[in-house]
């Protein structure tokens, strides 16, 4: 059995309001902008306790290796070198979302410097002129403002050269003093053989280790240009669009 046909409440589509082509007052313009600032706001500060809960993965995974080596026992000191891939892998985890955290902030200060502050200081001229056109063109077409390896760099310089040096220094501790304190160049030999593994794999880990952090730290340009520069200039600094990822 059909069901009865029953007719829409509510204006026809000729006395419905056509909201693209009518005019914008300043009480709905400021509005809008207030909301998105809030949108973009909370984005921003969710992809900055991402960041913290990556650096607290590598903090404590670490840690954990560290107490389980020196404990009790007799533990092979790979257990230790074991740390280093683990932390690089939340390295370059931590280093994907700081690009992510990266474009949410600099919307925000955008916002902040061209809209609040001309309010906060009575002087409706904002900094940038095209300012609003630039924040559309970004809202159609997000890009990352920094590449990947600038954003290694830059996590690697602030929170995990200090995760790789203590498990670097508590690995030759742990050469010098597992199973027993090594008194020659032989016995710190036979401490770094591991079964069927030579002497000079773990020299070379640790080597390549070092040679990768000063490498990020020396050989990789630091993102230096100031939200200023890459918004006005997109093609400097920016990488790829985040849409196509």
């Amino acid at each position: 059995m059909p069901f009865p046909a029953f007719e829409q409440d509510g204006p026809s589509a000729r006395d419905r309001v056509d909201y693209e082509s009518s005019p914008l007052t300043r009480a709905e313009y400021i509005s809008a902008l207030v909301h998105l600032y809030r949108g973009e706001l909370y984005r921003a500060n969710a992809w900055r306790l991402r960041l913290d809960n990556t650096t607290n993965w590598a903090v404590l995974t670490s840690a954990g290796l560290l107490t389980f080596s020196f404990g009790e026992g007799a533990h092979s000191h790979w257990i230790v070198l074991m740390g280093i891939p683990i932390v690089t892998v939340f390295l370059f985890f931590e280093a994907r979302r700081f690009r992510f955290a990266d474009v949410w902030r600099s919307r925000v200060r955008l916002l902040e410097e061209n809209f609040y502050a001309p309010i906060l200081r009575r002087d409706l001229s904002s900094p940038m002129e095209r300012w609003g056109d630039l924040v559309a063109d970004d809202l159609f077409s997000p890009r990352f403002r920094i590449t990947k390896l600038q954003a290694v760099r830059a996590r690697f310089a602030r929170n995990y050269w200090p995760i790789y040096t203590v498990l670097l220094l508590s690995w030759v501790m742990h050469v010098q003093l597992k199973p027993l304190p090594a008194t020659s160049l032989a016995q710190v030999r036979e401490h770094l053989a591991g079964g069927l593994l030579p002497w000079w794999l773990p020299l070379a880990l640790v080597g390549s280790c070092i040679l990768g952090g000063l490498w990020l730290l020396l050989g990789v340009e630091r993102h230096q240009l100031t939200d200023l520069e890459v918004w006005e200039d997109p093609e400097q600094g920016i990488s790829d669009q985040i849409g196509d990822l």
